[in-house]
């Protein structure tokens, strides 16, 4: 009985049911290698939401994420146009998607401003660089900055033993932050921060560094989603990660993690982004628009929302509740 009150058992089941729902209703849908290639098209929502995952346990937000993946994509083109090697470029890009994530660490870290109202300074901050940038570069137009080695285009469009490349680096990722959050001293101050950071203060636990070392996790994890975006498009371009923050901000939170702080997991957040990802696909294939996939995915967040904090709690409690009864008469 307690498998089935964990919830990434019931967010397991219900990316099952979703599959087989559209298969039903979407002809071609459950074909192997169409779902495989379909990760393609939202691997990187995982790989921003897992990063993220960090953040909001410690009760923070980060609404920058999105401009963060503009960021790093528009500057990986305008550095390997200025001659720069495409590794060199990469590993360039990955530092300055870092330090824009410690800007927004800092601050929430330092002050007693909301990670909301911070993030979304950084918002405006980074998409304005990034928009200097392709203006600056001449690639303000819809294909952006093109060309680039097939080396590189085949880090998001190749594939390894018959599966994708994105599928290996979204499973590394899952495995590198999953160790870190739950294997780690690290990991569990970030979890006492997010439970009451005054007493992980008290505790003698650096609660400032803690805070800023997520957001550029964070930071992180946007960097390497605007890489694999440009790569799978094979463009450079300041507005790639325009639409992709209420996706992951829903994956984080409908995977399990609190929006309060405290709670989450790496792996629920990576079950959540399937469902995402999945869902867009599904609904896309039942020719829904992008707009009308939005709407369904905000349902989703409110619904994650509620019935996380409010249902399923109660539903634990009464099963809890009914299981120790039995416990007791069974001892008599």
């Amino acid at each position: 009985m307690k498998l089935f009150l964990v919830w990434e058992t019931f967010l397991t089941f219900f990316l099952l049911f979703i599959v087989l729902i559209f298969g039903l209703i979407t002809p071609g849908f459950l074909d192997v290698n169409n779902l495989l290639y379909s990760m393609n098209d939202f691997a990187y929502i995982a790989l921003a939401a897992i990063p993220m995952t960090f953040v909001i346990i410690t009760g923070g937000i980060d609404v920058s994420v999105g401009s963060i993946m503009g960021l790093s994509s528009i500057t990986l083109g305008v550095l390997w146009m200025n001659g720069i090697n495409i590794w060199i470029a990469l590993i360039i890009t990955l530092l300055i998607s870092i330090a824009a994530g410690f800007i927004n660490g800092f601050i929430v870290a330092n002050t007693t401003v909301q990670p909301l109202v911070v993030t979304l300074g950084g918002m405006f901050l980074f998409s304005g660089i990034a928009l200097v940038l392709s203006g600056g570069s001449s690639a303000s137009g819809y294909e952006g900055i093109s060309g680039f080695p097939s080396s590189f285009v085949e880090l998001a469009n190749g594939q390894l033993l018959g599966i994708p490349n994105s599928i290996w680096i979204l499973l590394a990722s899952i495995l590198l932050f999953g160790a870190v959050l739950h294997l780690t001293r690290y990991g569990r101050n970030v979890y006492l921060v997010g439970i009451n950071i005054k007493a992980a203060r008290f505790s003698g636990i650096s609660t400032k560094w803690t805070l800023l070392s997520t957001y550029m996790l964070s930071g992180l994890g946007g960097g390497i989603s605007g890489i694999i975006l440009t790569s799978y498009f094979s463009s450079a371009r300041s507005d790639l990660g325009a639409d992709a923050v209420l996706p992951i901000i829903t994956a984080v939170v409908l995977g399990g993690t609190s929006i309060y702080g405290g709670k989450g997991s790496i792996i629920g957040t990576a079950i959540a982004s399937l469902i995402i990802g999945i869902m867009q696909y599904g609904l896309q294939m039942a020719s829904m628009t992008s707009q009308q996939t939005s709407v369904v995915i905000g349902l989703m967040l409110i619904f994650s929302v509620l019935l996380r904090n409010t249902r399923w709690q109660r539903l634990k409690e009464m099963i809890h509740y009914v299981t120790s009864l039995r416990d007791k008469k069974g001892g008599i």
